[in-house]
């Protein structure tokens, strides 16, 4: 009972379930993070978002390549903000990074601000992702690379049966390729790759 009441915490980490959750994920999705992020080219002068920033971990490791640009974080989770702000406090107060609350679907943000956009392990909570796309593209700058990274994933070997269990727990949407690619274009990316090992996917796009 006490897994299944943190684990309805991923969708939106409260309270002290959520913290706990928070630093179980930050460990336990490291090894994705970093196969995510390695399909990245981040420079020193770069501006990056984090949509669902989570425990703060990803900023960490972004911040200390942008040293001469911006790393944004957001997250709709009040604990979620809080724990990221704690673990990146001292690059915060050197102005390199900044994490606020806020949603997907109204990026704070001026258009053509970012040259890298972020979104692990988010997607599946998004209510209108169509909507929530157009949203990361308008920020999203000419020529600026948008990730998408996700331990689940709809294939013919890991069918939507597979993923039911949390699918009804989390009532979470897991995407297949083509419905990535789908809603990529209907936003306007371009240059959609994909990359996959076993259950875990990555998406990567950009806008012209």
């Amino acid at each position: 009972m006490k897994d299944e009441k943190l684990i309805l915490n991923a969708r939106k980490p409260k309270g002290e379930l959520g913290s706990q959750l928070l630093d179980r994920m930050n460990e336990s999705h490291e090894n994705l993070a970093i196969w995510g992020a390695g399909h990245l080219d981040i420079k020193e002068t770069d501006y990056i978002l984090d949509i669902g920033c989570g425990g703060g971990v990803n900023i960490e490791r972004f911040a200390k390549i942008a040293t001469s640009g911006k790393v944004c974080g957001i997250d709709y989770s009040e604990v979620s903000v809080d724990k990221s702000r704690k673990l990146n406090k001292k690059a915060i107060d050197e102005g390199i990074v900044e994490v606020q609350e806020a949603s997907v679907s109204d990026l704070p943000y001026e258009d053509n601000t970012f040259d890298i956009i972020t979104a692990f392990e988010t997607v599946y909570f998004w209510e209108d992702f169509l909507k929530d796309l157009k949203e990361i593209r308008r920020v999203l700058k000419p020529g600026g690379s948008f990730l998408i990274c996700n331990e689940a994933y709809i294939s013919r070997e890991y069918p939507e049966e597979y993923h039911k269990k949390f699918i009804d727990i989390l009532d979470m949407k897991v995407y297949s390729e083509d419905e990535f690619k789908d809603y990529l274009l209907k936003a306007d990316f371009v240059n959609i790759e994909m990359d996959t090992r076993d259950e875990w996917i990555c998406v990567i796009s950009s806008k012209n």
